[in-house]
């Protein structure tokens, strides 16, 4: 794997600024609120196991575990210093939660091994080559029927939030999402039934829900799924 591919950001861009990432997100996005809905557009049910891609500090992860008890909860970053953090936070609150180092692109599980893959401002850090790579992992890792769940920056929704994309245009690896190219780049991975669900708006611009699933194998003749 090339040099370009293999490289990631911290945490708000600098490993310094990693302690103040959770304050920043509460302050500025009001994390709790768009994470609880992005918990609910999964629906997550007793049994699912579900991967949280480039979990972070593990808000989302925990949220997750403590929303759906019964399903087993995987985080994944390439951060060994935001994944201590995850840890730290999951012991405090008593949940039961697997953390592994990887990438979004390459993901070190096997083929149709989650139900779920959700991912919270995760995609506008990736090139477009990881992009397409990182949604190519999320169908192989997803069995048949299984979803992703997004939510990162989208396209602007208003003249306010198009005046603030032209700022962030100049950070991070924007442009696919601000174009309102995500929707695509699922459907060009082989997910189907790919939505934009829900917006917000937030100082940094449009903030979009995204899903899509994996098709299902066609029923055979008898009546049953191949493979």
């Amino acid at each position: 794997m090339n040099a370009r591919r293999t490289k990631y950001i911290p945490a708000l861009g600098s490993r310094w600024l990693t302690p103040l990432y959770d304050p920043m997100m509460r302050l500025l996005l009001h994390e709790a609120t768009f994470k609880r809905h992005l918990v609910q557009q999964a629906s997550i049910k007793e049994g699912d196991r579900v991967l949280d891609l480039g979990c972070g500090t593990a808000t989302l992860t925990v949220m997750i575990k403590q929303a759906q008890p019964g399903a087993e909860v995987v985080g994944l970053d390439a951060d060994p210093e935001v994944l201590r953090i995850g840890r730290s936070k999951a012991a405090k609150a008593r949940v039961d939660i697997a953390f592994n180092l990887g990438t979004a692109f390459s993901l070190p599980y096997r083929d149709r091994s989650f139900d779920r893959v959700v991912s919270s401002l995760v995609f506008h850090h990736l090139s477009t080559e990881n992009k397409r790579a990182a949604f190519s992992e999320s169908v192989r890792v997803l069995r048949p029927g299984g979803e992703l769940h997004v939510a990162d920056f989208g396209k602007p929704h208003n003249t306010r939030m198009r005046l603030v994309s032209l700022a962030m245009r100049r950070f991070e690896k924007t442009p696919d999402n601000i174009q309102g190219r995500l929707p695509q780049l699922f459907r060009d991975a082989g997910f189907e039934g790919v939505a934009e669900t829900a917006r917000y708006s937030t100082i940094f611009g449009t903030l979009s829900f995204y899903s899509g699933k994996r098709p299902s194998p066609p029923f055979s003749l008898d009546g049953r799924r191949p493979g």
